[in-house]
């Protein structure tokens, strides 16, 4: 965990256990990716250690691919607390709280340890004390989910020029929308559950997402170019419901955030390793792997998005973020 209100948190191991009152506290953890997604697979975890560092008076029951709601629904549902936890997007965060989108802005990280850096910077710990205020959500944690490359089916793509007028699936935020209308193609918010539908169907000529989101979500079998753009790292944030943060008390606190923090380092580690095997899968797979003129892309991204949102994020955000060492 990286920021300072954990770290209380993590300071009190030594404290001696005792169970809060009450019968066993359940939580519902939801997320739209599939079952063997790694970062559902850090959920389930997480559930399991949880349950084992408090003698099961603590549950976390995990709900993937989207059977508590959209991407939408589910950051919602944790801010009125009628769901507890949530993994999702700084960008989709950032719909209901801005500055948050600065993390997932494109072409702001260097790599893994980049992020890794920022959250554990001032940065990081400002962003969360504002959510909290603004939002009453408590981010708990950040997860690498990977980096994001292009996916098309009928149209190779070699430069920016040849996305003109592309209908191309991304994620329902704006940051993603305003990134994607940069390239001069056309955006196309789609759930991540009917994604796979929409691109067997032509709906969407491509989508974008990390190599291991790809293989989980399976759009090989719908996609026939890999074109390795690397627009944008994203971060995950989990997330949980202020009110059910404080209601646990002290002893389930440390017992979670214990248990996330292991589980993280386990996932991060995982999609890591994912992202160094895939591409020759995917090629196995009779995917045709396209390294582009990368600075066609990023070049007329990053004449305009941080501008386009330094209102929206907060003055010098976007730099701070990229500067960090």
């Amino acid at each position: 965990m990286v920021w300072r209100a954990l770290g209380v948190a993590l300071a009190l191991v030594a404290l001696t256990w005792s169970v809060p009152a009450g019968a066993v506290m359940v939580l519902r953890w939801g997320e739209v990716l599939p079952p063997d997604h790694p970062s559902v697979q850090m959920v389930e975890r997480i559930a399991r250690s949880v349950s084992q560092r408090t003698q099961g008076y603590l549950q976390i029951q995990a709900y993937p691919a989207g059977q508590l709601g959209t991407t939408r629904d589910q950051i919602e549902n944790v801010m009125v607390g009628t769901q507890q936890l949530t993994t999702e997007g700084a960008a989709a965060i950032g719909q209901f709280f801005p500055p948050l989108g600065a993390l997932e802005a494109p072409y702001a990280w260097r790599d893994e340890a980049h992020l890794r850096a920022v959250m554990k910077s001032p940065i990081a710990e400002e962003l969360s004390r504002a959510f909290i205020e603004k939002r009453g959500v408590r981010i708990l944690a950040a997860t690498y989910y990977g980096v994001r490359h292009l996916t098309t089916t009928r149209k190779p793509v070699h430069t920016v020029a040849d996305l003109r007028e592309f209908k191309l699936r991304v994620p329902e935020n704006e940051v993603f929308v305003a990134m994607v209308r940069a390239w001069g193609a056309k955006p196309t918010p789609i759930p991540f559950g009917e994604l796979y539908l929409a691109l067997r169907q032509n709906v969407v000529e491509g989508q974008e997402n990390p190599l291991p989101t790809i293989d989980a979500a399976k759009l090989y079998e719908v996609q026939k170019y890999l074109v390795l753009t690397g627009h944008i790292l994203t971060p995950r944030l989990i997330l949980i419901n202020e009110r059910t943060w404080r209601a646990l008390g002290r002893p389930f606190q440390r017992a979670l955030v214990e248990a996330i923090e292991e589980a993280v380092a386990w996932h991060n580690q995982e999609i890591l390793n994912r992202e160094r095997t895939l591409l020759d899968k995917f090629r196995q797979l009779g995917m045709e792997v396209i390294q582009p003129d990368v600075e066609s892309f990023r070049r007329p991204v990053l004449e305009s998005l941080p501008k386009q949102f330094e209102a929206q994020w907060g003055p010098g955000l976007f730099q701070r973020i990229v500067n960090t060492r």
